[in-house]
């Protein structure tokens, strides 16, 4: 089977069917799962994530509101530490988690390779492009996100902020320049690996960025916060993370770069023998569903469906500079792209 052409191919699908305003949805409603939460059934959920905190919590909001005899628990970190723990309890012979969501698809590649997941296919499925779900049936894209550049607005303005990868490299942010240590968090590993591949970038581009001085964070959040806090002036930021803290009053600005801007959709799995499998169905719907997604696109993410009205940016705009990104290459060159980034970044 081809690689997929990974977020590019898919927004470009959605450019071409067009997006609309969205209404009032839920999550499949008298389907088998939905039936027994309602008659009773197990009563928990449990969803592994990196996803940031305070989408989890509103996720979880709707859902338990949705399903009042059922509680979601989560368990939240970054991308590594989350693999670090599905792999060990894959080891022990049960992942403890009902639901995964993590932040880079190409993980779910391993993850099917290591033979944790469960088939799934959702009744949402059919309002979320092809390119979003697995071929296989092992996972769907449940939300999109941006990898660009933040700037601090105190220190930097509009007119200066860094436009482009390439503009990281000028000396006037020597020493002035964060990011998120890719072997923590996959969304930035996903970037980094995009980067890497291409021959307008790869080793080298990050070995300038480096002499140009760019300090390394252990995870997504501390990376944003030191921007807006002003510790950086720039760095290579998410879009909805970045806006989470704008709308909280922070000091900090997000720039999608004009080209090669790297659009990552993040799916969602059920566990292989999940201990609540019905509820994980039904958490999988749910965040499918125009309900769940407009939970989402509420607290500054973009939605995968077709049939949602996004808050901002526009699907057309992000498409318009959207690198071509082979998923298929990003996974089975994950572990030499993150040797190479500390090879470069953590040498002695």
């Amino acid at each position: 089977m081809k690689a997929k052409k990974v977020l590019a191919a898919g927004v470009l699908c959605a450019l071409a069917i067009g997006l609309t305003a969205c209404g009032g949805g839920s999550a499949v409603p008298g389907s088998p799962q939905d039936k027994k939460a309602k008659a009773g059934g197990t009563k928990t959920v449990m969803l592994y994530s990196s996803m940031q905190e305070d989408q989890l919590n509103a996720i979880k909001q709707a859902f338990e509101k949705k399903y009042p005899d059922i509680k979601m628990d989560y368990y939240f970190a970054g991308t590594g530490k989350v693999i670090t723990k599905i792999a060990t309890e894959a080891k022990s012979g049960q992942v403890a988690a009902d639901v995964i969501w993590v932040g880079d698809p190409a993980d779910y590649i391993g993850f099917k390779k290591l033979g944790i997941l469960e088939k799934y296919e959702s009744p949402e499925a059919k309002n979320i492009e092809k390119v979003f779900i697995d071929p296989e049936g092992y996972y769907t894209g449940a939300r999109m996100m941006n990898m660009g550049i933040a700037y601090n607005t105190t220190k930097v303005t509009k007119e200066e902020a860094p436009k482009n990868w390439n503009d990281l490299l000028d000396p006037k942010w020597k020493g002035q320049i964060v990011m998120t240590d890719p072997g923590t968090a996959g969304t930035t590993k996903y970037a980094v690996g995009a980067l890497m591949a291409s021959k307008d970038y790869g080793p080298e581009y990050f070995r300038k960025l480096k002499e140009n001085g760019a300090e390394l964070q252990s995870g997504t959040t501390a990376t944003h916060n030191q921007i807006a806090a002003g510790a950086y002036k720039v760095g290579m930021c998410l879009d909805y993370v970045t806006e989470n803290l704008k709308t909280k009053g922070s000091t900090i600005e997000f720039v999608y770069p004009e080209k090669d801007g790297i659009s990552i959709y993040s799916p969602i799995a059920l566990v292989k023998g999940a201990a609540n499998m019905d509820n994980g169905k039904l958490l999988y719907d749910f965040i499918l569903s125009k309900e769940g997604q407009d939970v989402l696109v509420a607290n500054n993410l973009l939605s995968v469906r077709k049939d949602i009205k996004q808050k901002d940016v526009t699907i057309e705009e992000i498409a318009a500079h959207a690198m071509n990104i082979d998923l298929a290459t990003l996974a089975a060159n994950a572990n030499k792209v993150l040797d190479d980034f500390d090879a470069i970044f953590k040498k002695k």
